[in-house]
């Protein structure tokens, strides 16, 4: 993998919509922020996006529709926890994405194998969020 792609996804901001508004921000290396622990419990999480596949952008159409596939494979399994996210560069990227609780690290990595992409994060409960690189 590219170095600088590395560090662009190491400085993003991954960012979890709050049921009560607002977002809580999830970065690499730094622990689940306090607003997301009680929905993490003592469970595996990730954050994932179905978009720019390879990290190669692709028209808005075709990620939407990537996108709405991964939401119903997600939904598939009720034991998941589904929010609605937004991966957020410091260079103006950005892309529609899921914060899944419930979901191991092999589940996401399966995930990342069907739909082309080339990292995600990855955590336990408050621990620290992780990136998975395929």
């Amino acid at each position: 993998m590219d170095e600088e792609l590395l560090k662009a996804y190491c400085r993003s901001a991954y960012r979890v919509r709050l049921g009560s508004g607002g977002a809580a921000i999830i970065r690499v290396h730094e622990p689940l922020p306090v607003a997301l622990r009680p929905l993490a419990g003592n469970r595996d999480w990730g954050f994932f996006t179905a978009w720019n596949p390879h990290s190669r952008p692709q028209p808005p159409a075709i990620n939407r529709e990537a996108q709405r596939r991964l939401l119903a494979d997600l939904r598939a399994d009720a034991s998941l926890d589904v929010h609605p996210a937004l991966g957020k560069g410091t260079d103006g990227w950005r892309e529609p994405s899921f914060w899944i609780v419930g979901i191991t690290p092999d589940a996401l990595e399966r995930l990342g194998d069907r739909y082309g992409q080339n990292a995600w994060l990855s955590g336990h409960g408050a621990g620290m969020a992780e990136l998975r690189l395929r």
